[in-house]
């Protein structure tokens, strides 16, 4: 009996020194891997923001979808027939499904993601009566859940500003690639949620620990774009690229009173919705990615500060010469010519380089820069879309004399389209600058930066008075007596612009023989509504802003002023004097 004591004395020790050790020693991760035995956790997918145009149509937007799921300790009997079956309805890969279906230790496994719920059921209802047990029940080793897909059904329709998700993961949801999704990708996935629930013998317990913790939908994101005139904008500025024989494009339509971006085109572009068959490099909004010389649209901008620092007026007069010899080189203008009399109206009208460089003579050091900053060159719009460019606008030591000449009239700078857009737009809202918005409201950026029209800011940068008298010159710009883009003019409307022509940086640093040609203007003239700008990169040689970017002005311009019952003014163009 002693022995025996002994025995159950020394047992009972063993237990209760490892009942010191599970309760005392180290419960937590005991208790956990009982936990994991025993429990079971699943993904409640966030319902992803929308994205909306400015009258709440969607160009992004997520509908129902489902996520197919296994439980390995069924499928693994049967995963081949199941991974070919899966992937030839599905089109996942073969290997990949085959290997989850076969995971061992395993009892929830993902097998795809964001399936059309239609789609994804009919599959799994086939599959359940296809491998029916042996007493005739469905088989249940596959599932779905709620998993909501995103679709873009505008397609290539502002495709350059929403981007798209990638392919999801069999782990996680689908990251965004491009655009807007990009950018606002927190403000808009919102966070999911987790079911856990304690199973037993592959089936949930309906008495055990069951948790949820619900998901939070992403927020909608709204934008001032307009769905219908951007994909008016999309056709003018893809025929008009195609017919100047051009590499690229870009158009742009602004609210002139509120800044806000009614459209945003690029040409070419690609689907959204179908983004795989088409090259990397267009996943951006080449606007605001790509930089260029403006050429002699900056004129305009040149001509107003002179104006406004009261050191040149519309009516006063130039000698222009047939070449003017300054420094390293001479500099001429697109035309032959000997000597003119211009005013400075008619130096903006002809488009007059050299007639340009005598009249910026006038101002003092660093005053044009100066100007040209408040403008808004050389800093990002902050429109919130990812990969935008500042441009390139010289300072100190770089902005010698003979630079200097140049950016004069529109070359050794560099912008982005909508930065030149917002510059133009200044003279057309009166001489004050507001920032462009593609946003309505307000929304954050990954980047923790709020935009939208609700944050947009505006300064005055040149004077009302100076702002007018350049809108006067830059009308005579499109008059068929005295200007070089008449195929600009509207019938019915006064139209204020100017065209540029620009010679091109090659990949090498230098000027490879191209040239982007362009055309920016508002209307009505004398009281705007609208400011477009037109850009086509490398057309065909011979090709200019007036012949080829003005064309495609007038035209979506008279269709954004129809859109929006813009009547015209009624008053006669002004006959500024071009000559002396």
């Amino acid at each position: 009996m002693q022995i025996g004591f002994l025995i159950i004395a020394m047992v009972l020790s063993v237990f209760a020194a490892r009942l010191v050790q599970l309760q005392g020693v180290d419960p937590r991760s005991y208790a956990q891997m009982a936990a994991a035995e025993g429990t079971q956790d699943v993904v409640l997918p966030a319902t992803r923001g929308e994205i909306v145009d400015r009258k709440g149509r969607p160009l992004a937007g997520s509908v129902d979808g489902r996520m197919i799921v296994a439980d390995p300790k069924v499928t693994s009997k049967v995963a081949p027939e199941l991974a070919t079956i899966l992937s030839d309805r599905l089109g996942i890969d073969y290997f990949e499904a085959l290997k989850r279906l076969r995971a061992e230790a395993s009892r929830f496994e993902y097998i795809a993601r964001q399936v059309p719920a239609s789609k994804a059921e009919k599959v799994v209802d086939e599959i359940r009566e296809k491998f029916k047990d042996e007493k005739g029940r469905p088989f249940a080793g596959l599932m779905t859940e709620r998993d909501p897909l995103r679709v873009y059904p505008s397609r290539t329709v502002a495709a350059n500003l929403v981007g798209f998700l990638g392919t999801p993961t069999n782990k996680g949801a689908a990251q965004p690639l491009a655009g807007l999704e990009t950018s606002f990708n927190r403000y808009l996935s919102g966070k999911d949620g987790e079911a856990r629930y304690t199973v037993g013998a592959g089936n949930q317990i309906p008495l055990g620990d069951n948790t949820i913790t619900p998901a939070v939908d992403g927020k909608s994101l709204q934008l001032t774009i307009d769905s219908d005139l951007q994909y008016y904008a999309q056709r003018v500025l893809q025929k008009t690229v195609v017919g100047a024989g051009g590499k690229s494009g870009i158009a742009v339509v602004v609210d002139t009173r509120t800044g806000e971006v009614l459209a945003l085109a690029d040409y070419p572009t690609y689907d959204a919705a179908d983004p795989y068959d088409y090259d990397k490099d267009l996943y951006k909004s080449s606007a605001l990615t790509d930089v260029y010389e403006p050429g002699s649209v900056e004129k305009v901008l040149t001509m107003s500060a002179l104006i406004d620092a009261g050191l040149a007026y519309k009516d006063q007069k130039f000698k222009v010469p047939g070449k003017l010899y300054r420094q390293d080189r001479p500099i001429g203008d697109y035309w032959d010519h000997g000597m003119l009399k211009l005013t400075l109206a008619g130096i903006l009208a002809k488009s007059s380089n050299i007639g340009t460089v005598l009249a910026a003579d006038q101002f003092k050091r660093g005053q044009l820069r100066q100007y040209l900053e408040r403008f808004g060159l050389g800093a990002r719009t902050g429109v919130g879309l990812g990969g935008e460019t500042k441009g390139i606008l010289p300072n100190g030591s770089d902005w010698t004399s003979q630079v200097g000449d140049r950016i004069a009239f529109g070359q050794s700078l560099s912008v982005n389209a909508l930065q030149m857009a917002a510059a133009v737009n200044t003279i057309a809202n009166g001489g004050v600058r507001i920032d462009p918005s593609l946003v309505k409201g307000s929304a954050t950026t990954d980047g923790g930066v709020a935009v939208g029209t609700d944050n947009a800011t505006s300064r005055r940068v040149i004077s009302e008075k100076a702002a007018h008298e350049t809108m006067l010159m830059m009308e005579r710009v499109v008059d068929p007596d005295a200007g070089v883009a008449p195929r600009a003019a509207i019938p019915g409307y006064r139209v204020a612009g100017k065209t540029g022509t620009a010679q091109r940086v090659g990949d090498n640093g230098g000027y490879d023989g191209s040239t982007t040609v362009s055309f920016a203007g508002f209307a009505p003239a004398d009281k705007p509504r609208f400011t477009v700008y037109v850009v086509v990169h490398s057309p065909r040689a011979g090709s200019g802003g007036g012949s080829t970017a003005g064309p495609a002005f007038a035209e979506l311009m008279s269709y954004t002023l129809r859109r929006y019952g813009v009547a015209p003014t009624g008053a006669k163009p002004n006959q500024t004097p071009v000559e002396w």
